[in-house]
């Protein structure tokens, strides 16, 4: 695979669809700058890298702030020489109602899960001059959800709008901007959502074999399946394709009927 050679890319989140995604940008040939809050997680990505022989690196940032994209995005200029491709993958996903969840916590959520997006476009953009690719992560939950996780779904539609702005404002520059929502995927917050609600004395792995079940394909998805999707947008081949959000969810929607 080389279709990003001569390509960089930023991704946010180093662990679950942003490892998954900056590793098959990188096996396409990509340069990519990947930033994540977690050391551990951090450290496992560039082992990947070294392991496997790809141009990838994980650089310790928190992308809710302003200072610290902004010096990222600068790094990875000048690491690389250009930016063509940005994958925002990060997320946190609290749980509560809008009663229950803290201004703390709401305020957190947003500015991961949003605020991210919006600085790593308003500091990625003006270095995209060759034009490019923005792919956000969403969710299916931006779409129907379920109860006690206000703030998370609403971060998730707002990427929605969001994206849609993005595409129509940067057309012109020939960037490219689109969401992608999964329905459940084998990551660390799949793994909160099984402790969260699997139920005393039941395994990791039978939590996901009931999560699967509620998809009609019966199974959660895996990090690469997303991630495949995400390098395809971010793509050649796909530069009709702006403002658009694609599911990637074993059939959930469907069978909830989302349009």
């Amino acid at each position: 695979m080389t279709e990003f050679t001569g390509k960089v890319a930023l991704v946010t989140g180093t662990s679950g669809i942003g490892l998954a995604s900056a590793r098959r940008l990188a096996q396409g040939g990509a340069a990519v700058l990947a930033l994540g809050i977690d050391p551990q997680a951090n450290a496992n990505l560039d082992a990947v890298a070294q392991i496997e022989g790809l141009r990838m690196q994980a650089r310790l940032t928190d992308v809710s702030q302003d200072d610290q994209v902004e010096a990222a995005v600068a790094d990875c200029v000048q690491r690389f020489g250009r930016l063509d491709i940005i994958v925002n993958a990060a997320a946190v996903h609290p749980y509560g109602t809008v009663v229950s969840t803290d201004a703390a916590t709401w305020a957190r959520c947003l500015a991961v899960n949003v605020g991210s997006i919006y600085l790593t476009a308003h500091h990625g953009i003006p270095q995209m001059t060759a034009g490019g690719a923005i792919v956000n992560i969403s969710s299916v939950q931006g779409h129907a959800c379920q109860q006690n996780v206000a703030a998370y779904v609403t971060t998730k539609g707002a990427i929605h709008a969001l994206t849609r702005a993005m595409a129509l404002d940067h057309a012109e520059a020939k960037i490219r901007v689109n969401s992608v929502s999964p329905g459940s995927v084998r990551t660390p917050i799949l793994s909160l959502a099984a402790r969260t609600y699997g139920g005393e004395g039941v395994t990791e792995a039978e939590a996901f074999a009931r999560f699967g079940a509620a998809h009609p394909l019966g199974r959660i998805g895996e990090p690469e399946e997303v991630a495949d999707l995400v390098a395809y947008l971010a793509s050649d081949r796909a530069a009709f394709i702006t403002g658009s959000d694609f599911l990637i969810d074993g059939g959930l929607s469907a069978a909830l009927g989302v349009r």
